[in-house]
């Protein structure tokens, strides 16, 4: 205990206290990443800058703990885990410089892949490396494990196309070495390591052997160990040095900033699954197909293809075959222009017609069959993982040997599966470069009889070990070394070379605390300590692989937990529990109240991004449900059953905050007296209550027959209009629902609302505060009142909110059966297809700025929403750090640190971006952004309906 409290105090001295974290929240949440390993830090710590960096490494030092730096937790093979101290560099270090109209780009270590590629699309150019885990992998980790991807290759990888670095040693010592004196500055300030550097070049270049070595190993895609490449390719030290740090996985310094080259970004792709009797015709084919010069060859083998058929969206022909020994090679030709594509697939057509296959040949421009395809190919590891039994793990090799051996490969790793019982591997990857993937699903504790799972997949690494080498492979293709390959480093380079890589270790690093244990460890069981465990624990989690996809798109991210973490952390108070650790099984569930349930916006965003669907959201609801609180279940459902009231109660009351001083302090101090999970907290930036919820202009249901059901969100009634257009004379803007009735008038499309509107709701409040029984008392009042108002289904309901839109549907899809046959379409959509092409914009905006919101995103509204906007505006701009502003319905005004954090990024962005209007689709996300940014957001409905005005200034409906 000593001992923490002196570690804590030397890392508070090197960066503000407040970025030092040692709960056991933090700790235990930071101990687990992508890969089948588990350690837990001793301290989690967040640095800002190079400085911070610096003073970091001289406390590791003085404290004598190891040092390990994680940023998206994407790797495969542990080099993200520790058990000294965490730097987490995820939640800074994320900046983005286009240069040279897109040729180079210049990123902190902490931007996604993803995002990086979002800002340069509009130059139309990329990142070379194309790794599978782009939303979620920052390029400070791609660079750091070399990571490629499927179409990269050796030729436009990480090494291949870096400009220059800019990393700090663990000296502290900071180089950058686009700096034309960087060789010189190096040599000032590290001569040992300047001299070590150039002694090493000198012996290697002129050693045959170890040259030719170097050679062949570095012709193939390869993270295995450190580059030593870079002594044979450069000349200066600064240069070697700048290099061996890619795919050198954090292990001799922080890279604090990358330059790379980019690559042209070819948007036109011809596409194809080609279906081969076995693997030894596919294998045949690769080196015609590879000459005829396609994108991606990627190798799909007879279980691959088996696990793609089960999938509900899998390509018809791939569901009607019948799987026996086939395998398929998915290729992609992709050119500038369609006629670019075309030719490469015509080219190639010829060839294809000549091959021994089944079923069709023909390559799709079709995006839609291209995305299926590439769905199949990037979802298999999703799919075994998620097929996986209960408690074990899902272990993700990858390998490369020389194309002609790779027949040979694939066939030795079946047989392997075989002899060692692994009934349901997969084997799939990258043919054209002789890289493949292999996953197997394992139980990494103890088993019955005593056999233990972590022993077999030991006698399995050693004979796989084997097999790889034989063929003159290597043992890491692209994953890196991490924790997994050590003890097989030396066998593969030799004992020469291995020697080597110690040296450079000893050099960049000569107190050994950056990372110990990966890239080298002379321990021979290294592969099989710190394995991870994960026991099962309930429904809404099990399924999940801990591969951090969902973090990027996380609203609480940079505020408390992640769904990996939450999901993490369920598992570990699990184990706490097992092991009668009450202590710590009181903390975890204490911190974890906050941490991870009050601030969850359950917004579902990490379900569109999880490999196999997980929405933690519903994780968060049921647990909100489970806690004790009596008094505000009562409450919520004594408002479900007087609605109407609640809602004009609520208006009412920020009308009169609105006016009457101290209305912020006097909610405060309730929020202290009853919590702040019942009282919201009250802001000047909140608008006044609302209008009626029923506009005019509606007709009845009980007249003629209307074309659609306007259900109308309860939160315009609660949150009234913010300010006007600054373009348009000054007048304000109508509400969505007011918008929506004046659209349809000018369209000739009759609307009408159902009985009682006011006294509806689509039941979101409840669900996501877990309040079951008022969101069924709701459902039981809304869903007879829809069916009698779209006489049995027959007429659509249009809402003006999307977060009603999604709450609607579930309501339906979990009710009676016969009320199925309700359809419920958002007014974004509704408005975009049916209105549009009847309404004329007579007043068109210069530029807007939109908000695509969370729920618009999962119902697959995004097109639409820009469909319309572009339709009001010259120039629709959507922030490039856009994400879910954390608002949630009331989250925001529970927890208004939600939406400070979840919007930081996008706030800055947005306030050097000058528009006539600011827009979005929800009230409460316009009221979450308004908030943030200090512009006022306003549905694009209201804005559609202002510019579609007979005349500027007038408001009647025209």
């Amino acid at each position: 205990m000593d001992s923490d409290i002196a570690l804590r105090r030397t890392l508070a001295a090197a960066v503000p206290p407040k970025a030092v974290r040692t709960r056991a929240i933090d700790r235990l949440g930071m101990a687990h990443d992508a890969s089948h390993f588990t350690r837990t830090p001793r301290a989690v710590v967040t640095a800002t800058g190079a400085d911070e960096i610096a003073r970091l490494f001289a406390a590791s030092a003085t404290a004598g703990v190891p040092l390990t730096f994680r940023a998206g937790g994407t790797s495969l093979s542990g080099q993200a885990v520790t058990d000294g101290i965490l730097v987490d560099v995820r939640r800074h270090f994320r900046d983005i410089d286009i240069l040279d109209d897109g040729a180079r780009v210049r990123v902190g270590p902490g931007a996604t892949v993803r995002a990086v590629n979002a800002r340069l699309a509009r130059h139309g150019r990329m990142l070379g490396p194309d790794p599978a885990s782009e939303i979620a992998c920052t390029l400070g980790g791609v660079v750091a494990n070399n990571s490629s991807g499927m179409a990269c290759g050796t030729v436009a990888n990480s090494y291949a196309l870096l400009d220059s670095l800019e990393f700090v040693l663990p000296s502290g010592t900071t180089l950058n070495t686009a700096h034309p004196a960087a060789d010189d500055q190096l040599r000032a300030l590290e001569p040992e390591l300047w001299a070590g550097l150039a002694r090493i070049r000198d012996r290697l270049r002129a050693d045959t052997g170890l040259r030719a070595s170097i050679e062949r190993q570095f012709s193939l895609k390869n993270t295995m160990g450190y580059g030593l490449n870079s002594f044979l390719d450069h000349e200066r030290p600064a240069d070697i040095l700048a290099r061996l740090l890619v795919g050198s996985e954090g292990t001799l310094a922080f890279i604090t900033s990358i330059t790379m080259r980019t690559v042209p970004l070819l948007a036109h792709a011809r596409t194809g699954l080609l279906i081969f009797d076995d693997l030894a015709e596919a294998n045949r084919a690769l080196p015609d197909l590879v000459d005829s010069r396609p994108a991606t060859i990627e190798l799909l083998d007879a279980a691959s293809l088996r696990v793609g058929q089960a999938t509900a969206d899998a390509d018809p022909r791939l569901r009607g075959l019948v799987v026996d020994t086939q395998a398929a090679l998915l290729v992609e030709y992709r050119g500038h222009t369609a006629a670019e594509a075309d030719e490469l697939a015509g080219a190639a057509s010829g060839l294809l017609g000549r091959l021994p296959l089944q079923g069709p040949r023909e390559l799709s421009a079709d995006p839609v069959a291209k995305d299926a395809l590439w769905k199949l190919r990037k979802g298999l590891y999703a799919k075994v993982a998620e097929a996986r039994p209960p408690g074990t793990a899902a272990l993700l090799e990858d390998i490369a040997v020389p194309v002609p051996e790779l027949l040979s490969t694939c066939e030795g790793l079946i047989e392997l599966f075989d002899q060692h019982g692994y009934d349901h591997a997969v084997i799939f990857g990258h043919a054209k470069d002789g890289n493949v993937h292999f996953m197997l699903t394992e139980h990494l504790g103890e088993e019955g009889g005593g056999t233990s799972g972590r022993d077999r997949f030991g006698r399995f690494t050693d004979d796989m070990v084997d097999l790889v080498l034989r063929r003159g492979g290597t043992l890491k293709a692209e994953h890196g070394t991490g924790r997994m390959m050590t003890p097989f480093v030396r066998r593969q380079y030799g004992d020469d070379l291995y020697e080597v890589m110690r040296e450079v270790k000893h050099l960049c690093d000569p107190r050994a605390l950056l990372s110990p244990g990966v890239v080298l460890d002379n321990n021979p069981a290294a592969h099989l300590s710190d394995l991870k465990s994960a026991p099962p624990v309930e429904a809404e989690v099990d399924r999940c692989v801990e591969c951090g996809f969902c973090e990027p798109v996380c609203p609480s991210r940079d505020l408390t937990t992640t769904p990996r973490q939450r999901i993490v952390l369920r598992r570990e108070l699990e184990k706490a529990r097992a092991a009668g650790d009450h202590a710590l099984a009181a903390e975890l569930e204490i911190d974890y109240a906050y941490d991870a349930v009050d601030t969850c916006a359950v917004d579902g965003m990490c379900g569109t991004a999880c490999p196999v669907t997980i929405n933690t959201g519903d994780l968060v609801r049921r647990l909100r449900a489970e806690r004790p609180n009596q008094t505000a279940s009562k409450g919520w459902a004594f408002a479900a059953k007087h609605w109407a009231a609640a809602t004009r109660l609520a208006g009412t009351a920020l009308s009169v905050a609105k006016v009457v001083p101290g209305a912020g302090s006097a909610s405060a101090a309730l929020r202290k007296v009853v919590g702040s999970e019942q009282v919201p907290q009250w802001s000047p930036d909140l608008p006044a209550g609302g209008s009626h919820r029923v506009p005019d202009g509606l007709i009845t249901t009980t007249g003629e027959v209307p074309d659609l059901v306007l259900f109308s969100s309860c939160t315009g009634a609660m949150f009234g209009s913010t300010d006007p257009l600054t373009s348009l004379s000054g007048e304000s803007c109508p509400g969505a629902a007011a918008a929506f009735v004046r659209l349809c008038h000018r369209a000739d499309v009759r609307a009408a609302a159902p009985e009682n509107l006011p006294s509806l709701c689509c039941g979101t409040p409840w669900k996501s505060k877990g309040f079951a029984g008022g969101a069924d008392a709701m459902a039981r009042r809304v869903l007879p009142a829809l069916w009698t108002a779209t006489r049995g289904g027959t007429i659509p309901v249009v809402t003006d909110a999307s977060s009603c839109t999604e709450g609607l549907r579930v309501m339906i899809e979990s009710g009676p059966d016969r009320y199925r046959k309700i359809e419920v379409l958002d007014g974004v959509s509704y408005v975009a297809d049916h209105l549009l092409p009847k309404i004329t914009v007579h007043t068109s905006l210069r530029r807007i700025v939109l908000h695509p919101t969370c729920s618009a995103t999962e119902l697959g509204l995004t097109e639409p929403l820009h469909r319309l906007a572009a339709a009001v505006a010259a120039e629709v701009v959507v922030p490039d750090s856009w994400g879910c502003c954390g608002f949630a319905g009331d989250r925001g005004m529970l927890h208004p640190e939600l939406t400070a954090s979840a919007t930081a990024q996008q706030a800055r962005e947005t306030t050097d971006i000058e528009a006539d209007a600011y827009v979005s689709c929800n009230r409460t996300c316009e009221l979450g952004m308004s908030r943030a940014t200090g512009r006022n957001y306003v549905h694009v409905l209201s804005v559609l309906e202002r510019v579609s005005r007979l005349e500027v200034g007038h408001a009647g409906r025209t």
